[in-house]
C-alpha cells in the first residue's frame, strides 16, 4: 500500500513534504509516484526545520513555489475569476463606442483609443494565463491586479471631468469603462487570494542594489508622470511666435488631480512591491501589470503629437486663425523623453527579472548526498527567494 505523501513546495529538480512521522526530499514527480525519498528528516519542528535548509539548498534560486492544493485553487473559482476578468473586457470594448466624456467616444479619439484598447490587452492575457491555472494562474493574477491597481487612477481621473463638470457630461462609454474595470479588478483580485502567489520579502544585501534601482525608476516615473508633456508653438504670419504647454497634472479640476495622484501613488507601491516579491518570476508578473498603463500613456502622447493640434483647443476659432495665418507645431517637453527613459528602465528590469528566473531554473542545482537530517536551524536562508526567512508551517500543521 502506497505511503501517504503530502508535498507542500516544489521547484526545478526537487520538491518537499511530510510523509508518516518524516519529512523528506524527493525527486520532482516522484512521490507521486510511490518513490522513497532522497533525503528524510523526523517529524518534528527541528526536522523540517532542517529539511528546509537542505531543500533550498539544493534547488535551483528562483524555482520553489508552494504546491497548489485542490482544496486551495478550485477550478470553479478559477474559472469565475477569469469569467469576472472576460466579462469586464466585453464591457471596456462596449464603452469604447458610445460618447465618453462630452459626447466623443474613444473610438472617436485615437489618442484615448489606444490607451484603453492596451488595458483591455492586458486583463485579456491575464485571463487566458488565470485560466491555464498552477504557476500561471498566480501570474495571470499579478498582472491583472497591476494593471487594475495603477489603472485605477487613470478612470477615476476620467470620472472626475463628470464630478467637476456635472452629470450631464458623463456618457455610457464612461459608465461601461468604469463597470469593465471593477470587473476586471474583481477578477484579478479573485484569482489572487485562490492559493499562495508570493509575497514581498527581505532583499539579500547583494540585491539591495538592483531592489533600489528599480524602486528608483518607480519613483522616477510617477514625478515625470505629472508634469506637462505637450508642447505647442503658435506661429502668425506676421512672424509672431507663442509657446505653450499643456497636459500638467495638476492644473485640473480637484477630483481630476486625485486621479493623478492616485496613479503615482500606485506606481511607486506597485514597482516598490514587485521589486521585492518572491519568487521573482512572479514580482516580474506584478511590475509588468504596473508597466503596461504606463506604456500605454506615453504610446497615447506619441499617437496626439501625430494628430496634430487645432486652433480650437486654444479658443481661436477657423476663421481667425485664417485670417492671421496661424500655424501650429505640435511636440513633446523633456520631461515626457525623461518618462519614458524611466518607463523603459521598468520593462528592462522586468524582462531582467524573467530571464534570471529562467536562468536559474535551468542551472543545474548542487549534488545530492543520501544523508541524515542535516543539523537543524532556527532560521534558515530561502535559496529560490533570496530573502532570509523563517521556515514555512509544515505540511499540516501549523508553524510553531
Amino acid at each position: 500500500m502506497r505511503e501517504k505523501v503530502t508535498i507542500s513546495h516544489r521547484g526545478a529538480r526537487y520538491e518537499i513534504g511530510r510523509g508518516v512521522n518524516f519529512f523528506a526530499i524527493w525527486v520532482a514527480g516522484a512521490a507521486q509516484s510511490g518513490s522513497q525519498p532522497i533525503e528524510w528528516w523526523p517529524d518534528t519542528r527541528e526536522g523540517w526545520s532542517g529539511a528546509w535548509q537542505r531543500f533550498t539548498a539544493i534547488e535551483a534560486p528562483g524555482t520553489i513555489a508552494a504546491v497548489s492544493r485542490p482544496a486551495l485553487l478550485p477550478v470553479g473559482n478559477a474559472a469565475i475569476a477569469a469569467a469576472l476578468l472576460a466579462a469586464g473586457v466585453v464591457c471596456g470594448i462596449a464603452g469604447l463606442f458610445p460618447g465618453y466624456v462630452a459626447g466623443a467616444s474613444l473610438a472617436q479619439q485615437p489618442a484615448e483609443l489606444v490607451p484603453h484598447a492596451i488595458y483591455l490587452g492586458a486583463w485579456s492575457m491575464s485571463a487566458a494565463l488565470i485560466l491555464v491555472g498552477g504557476d500561471r494562474l498566480r501570474a495571470g493574477a499579478l498582472l491583472g491586479l497591476g494593471t487594475s491597481t495603477v489603472t485605477f487612477g487613470l478612470f477615476f481621473a476620467d470620472a472626475g471631468q463628470v464630478i467637476a463638470g456635472g452629470a450631464h457630461l458623463a456618457g455610457a462609454g464612461l459608465v461601461l469603462g468604469l463597470v469593465g474595470w471593477l470587473a476586471c479588478a474583481a477578477g484579478s483580485t479573485m484569482a489572487f487570494r485562490l492559493g499562495p502567489a508570493g509575497a514581498p520579502g527581505q532583499p539579500r544585501t547583494s540585491q539591495i542594489g538592483p531592489v533600489a534601482a528599480l524602486i528608483l525608476a518607480g519613483l522616477g516615473a510617477a514625478i515625470a508622470f505629472a508634469p506637462s508633456w505637450d508642447s505647442f508653438v503658435l506661429r502668425a504670419a506676421d512672424g509672431t511666435t507663442q509657446s505653450v504647454t499643456a497636459g500638467n497634472a495638476f492644473a485640473n479640476p480637484g477630483p481630476v488631480i486625485f486621479g493623478n495622484v492616485a496613479v503615482m501613488v500606485a506606481v511607486v507601491a506597485v514597482v516598490a512591491a514587485a521589486a521585492l516579491w518572491r519568487p521573482v518570476r512572479l514580482g516580474a508578473a506584478l511590475l509588468a501589470g504596473a508597466a503596461v498603463p504606463l506604456a500605454a500613456q506615453a504610446i497615447s502622447a506619441l499617437v496626439q503629437v501625430g494628430e496634430g493640434a487645432t486652433p480650437q483647443q486654444f479658443g481661436i476659432s477657423s476663421a481667425e486663425a485664417a485670417r492671421i495665418g496661424l500655424t501650429i507645431d505640435s511636440g513633446l517637453t523633456p520631461v515626457f523623453w525623461v518618462y519614458c527613459v524611466f518607463v523603459v528602465a521598468l520593462i528592462a528590469a522586468c524582462a531582467r527579472m524573467l530571464a534570471a528566473s529562467r536562468l536559474n531554473a535551468a542551472a543545474p542545482p548542487q549534488a545530492v548526498v543520501m544523508s541524515g537530517a542535516v543539523s537543524p536551524s532556527p532560521r534558515v536562508e530561502d535559496a529560490s527567494s533570496g530573502v532570509s526567512t523563517a521556515a514555512p508551517g509544515a505540511p499540516g500543521a501549523t508553524n510553531p
